[in-house]
């Protein structure tokens, strides 16, 4: 059995790593590279860095604090935000990312996954998904959440899957922030759907949340922020108990 994987995550905006809820609300929390290098020294399997403004504002992502991060850290790193071309990957790769996640990009040009995969392997195509019920339905949102695309979740993430993603980190917006358990609904839709990992993202608020998780879905990895910003638990007494429930985890 693979390790399940606790990835913390930095939603940076002008330099700052923010939080909100359910997209919404944004406060600052702390500098980006002192807490990527805190998360990398206290346990974390890897890290996202989501330049969460560069789609919408429609510029490029933060590179030179990309370039910090990658000298300071030293587990894999998955960065997105504003990627929309090759040369984006290109150049956010050669600032230190291991992985590249695009979200606004593929869905403007759903070949962006496949070409990407092809030149960069698709190791490094991370496809990120942020999603919200509408009519019960689950439906993608783009550009930060500000967008109803009108386009099934499920259908898209077995697209990206189908088309050289590999992997899926999967946002709920319902439970964003909240606190209030992840979306288990969701992410077994999606894990039910796809062959490639899926990270859940949005609503981890207690460590049975992340108990829960990884016994009643086939997510591969819990993506956290404001539990591990506002050390509400640390990932070292995290993984302890999900070792306890017999659920493999790197110590």
């Amino acid at each position: 059995m693979l390790a399940k994987r606790i990835i913390p995550c930095l939603d940076v905006k002008d330099g700052r790593v923010v939080k909100g809820k359910n997209f919404q609300n944004i406060s600052d929390v702390d500098d980006p590279v002192a807490l990527a290098k805190y998360y990398s020294e206290n346990g974390a399997d890897e890290l996202v860095f989501y330049d969460i403004t560069a789609s919408r504002e429609q510029r490029a992502l933060f590179c030179e604090i990309l370039k910090n991060l990658a000298q300071n850290v030293f587990i894999p790193l998955t960065v997105g935000g504003g990627i929309n071309s090759l040369s984006d990957f290109d150049r956010v790769l050669k600032c230190g990312a291991d992985k590249v996640s695009v979200n606004s990009g593929a869905i403007a040009s759903p070949s962006l996954i496949r070409e990407a995969s092809e030149l960069y392997g698709s190791q490094c195509v991370v496809l990120s998904i942020d999603v919200k019920r509408v009519n019960g339905i689950f439906t993608v949102f783009s550009h930060g959440g500000s967008v109803d695309t009108g386009m099934d979740a499920v259908a898209w993430a077995k697209f990206g899957a189908e088309n050289g993603a590999g992997e899926i980190v999967l946002n709920s917006i319902d439970t964003d922030g909240v606190r209030s358990g992840f979306d288990l609904e969701l992410l077994n839709a999606v894990t039910g759907a796809v062959n490639v990992p899926v990270v859940a993202s949005g609503g981890a608020g207690a460590i049975e949340d992340f108990i829960r998780l990884f016994t009643l879905t086939d997510a591969d990895a819990g993506l956290g922020a404001s539990v591990f910003h506002f050390n509400q638990f640390g990932i070292a007494q995290l993984k302890r108990a999900l070792k306890d429930h017999g659920i493999e985890v790197r110590i």
